[in-house]
């Protein structure tokens, strides 16, 4: 059973910092592209970072140089480092986890909510 586990959400004041974690189980980790997405009340889920196998990385324009993307092959966990926070930031935080290939595979964590207060 593949299960998504986000933590680290929480209110914090505009300016402050904040990490959110994932862990993951029953994916092989190594292989899959990982991201963060969004999502506010009656929004679409955007992403705000990925990390693929390789360990590159990519963000939203509105999150570069504030957000810090990073994975632990060796732990299954994918972590989100949210630094220089806008109330802008606020909303569901999702886990993705992606498998683009022959068998195409994608599991979503249930979120973790992150409010930034001006």
């Amino acid at each position: 059973q593949v299960q998504l586990v986000e933590s680290g959400g929480g209110l914090v004041q505009a300016g402050g910092s904040l990490r959110l974690s994932c862990a993951a189980s029953g994916i092989v980790f190594s292989i899959y592209h990982m991201a963060w997405y969004r999502q506010l009340p009656g929004k679409q889920r955007d992403m705000v970072a990925s990390i693929a196998p390789d360990g590159s990385t990519n963000y939203a324009d509105s999150v570069k140089g504030r957000f810090t993307i990073s994975r632990d092959n060796a732990k299954n966990m994918v972590s989100l480092q949210l630094n220089t926070l806008k109330p802008e930031d606020t909303g569901v935080y999702y886990c993705n986890a992606k498998f683009s290939g022959l068998f195409s595979k994608d599991y979503w964590g249930k979120g973790t909510l992150v409010t930034v207060s001006s």
